[in-house]
């Protein structure tokens, strides 16, 4: 290693740190205040927008320890009507800026994150929608009796196709629980491609600095639509977004059943 690559390292490795301390610190602050909205009785929008300030304080936080910065490509292409959010998962930094760029919304996430103490009780305060992974046939339904429930009340409802991250470059086959819920609820599902795995990967600690690109695609329908041409057709797209993200076409992996 280069004299000049070990500074390279210990210099990100410093910023790295100082963003996760100054996150840290503060997703116990806003965990504890979700909690107490929560105990409160506060409406969901209103616990939501309050909340949603950390995760906006973490975006700009990484921007001025790392140097990540970021471009949104397509904004006028989310609907007034609340709908369902394909979102593409390859880094911890989406389920931040999602909160920023998209009405208030839930997510569907596994309920093993609740036993997190402060901060998956932070994440139980906001109305999420909990499965059991392990269990695919229920956890499907609990994504379509709970997506229509908090679409009905004017919620968005983000989902992760892939079903977990999946490194820059690649693609994992949609599963069906997003698409089943565009289908029973007939709900347009909006999809965003980005490449913030290229500058903040799983299981890294030292983050890259740069621009993050997003695209927000066109709704896409559901109406009259089986789950299978709605994910196809979501598929498509983000293959293609993706493409013109990263310069190439990304590699298409096989789908593992989660554990």
């Amino acid at each position: 290693m280069s004299k000049q690559t070990k500074q390279n390292v210990i210099v990100g490795f410093i910023r790295a740190s100082l963003y996760f301390i100054g996150a840290m610190v503060t997703v116990l602050i806003f965990g504890l205040i979700a909690i107490l909205l929560a105990l409160l009785f506060v409406p969901f929008k209103t616990r939501f927008l309050i909340v949603s300030y950390w995760a906006k304080f973490a975006i700009w936080w990484l921007k001025v320890t790392c140097g990540i910065h970021y471009e949104v490509h397509g904004e006028e292409n989310i609907p007034a009507e609340a709908s369902i959010i394909y979102v593409k998962h390859e880094s911890t930094w989406e389920t931040f800026f999602m909160q920023k760029l998209f009405p208030p919304h839930s997510w569907i996430m596994k309920r093993e994150l609740f036993l997190v103490p402060v901060f998956g009780w932070g994440l139980a305060s906001l109305n999420p929608i909990a499965i059991n992974r392990s269990n695919g046939r229920k956890a499907v339904q609990q994504i379509i009796s709970g997506g229509k429930k908090r679409l009905n009340n004017d919620q968005w409802v983000m989902v992760f196709p892939e079903g977990t991250r999946v490194p820059n470059g690649k693609m994992k086959k949609f599963g069906m629980g997003g698409a089943l819920l565009a289908e029973k609820s007939e709900r347009a599902i909006v999809p965003v491609a980005h490449n913030a795995g290229k500058y903040w990967p799983r299981g890294s600690f030292i983050k890259t600095p740069g621009t993050i690109q997003v695209i927000v695609g066109k709704p896409i329908e559901s109406k009259g639509k089986s789950a299978a041409e709605i994910n196809a057709e979501a598929e498509a797209w983000m293959h293609q977004a993706m493409t013109d993200i990263n310069g190439f076409e990304p590699e298409h992996l096989t789908r593992k059943r989660p554990r």
